[in-house]
This record gives C-alpha cells, sequence and structure tokens, in this order.
C-alpha cells in the first residue's frame, strides 16, 4: 500500500500470509506485527481485492 509505515519486507510478508489462508492472529507471530496493525491490514487487502 502507498502510505503505509510498514517496511516493504512486511508488507510482502503480510500479503504472502493473505494469500495462503493465515488468519491475520497467526499472521502477527509470523511477521512481528502488532495484532491491529495485522488485522487493518487485511481488512484493506480485502477492500481492494472487493473494488
Amino acid at each position: 500500500m502507498r502510505k503505509s509505515r510498514l517496511s516493504w519486507y512486511k508488507q510482502d510478508r503480510l500479503i504472502e500470509h493473505f494469500v495462503a489462508g493465515t488468519t491475520a492472529r497467526c499472521a502477527v507471530d509470523l511477521v512481528g506485527v502488532n495484532r491491529k496493525t495485522s488485522a487493518y491490514y487485511f481488512h484493506r487487502l480485502r477492500m481492494i481485492i472487493s473494488r
């Protein structure tokens, strides 16, 4: 995403887990981000796909 404070590496990792079907809570431990950050990022990805 364009205006994200996450590093490109963490964004790529979150996208990989999103595509793989990993839950947002499980991605928190695997990527090392806050739980709210992961949930919000997954939500944003769903919004982008729905458009």
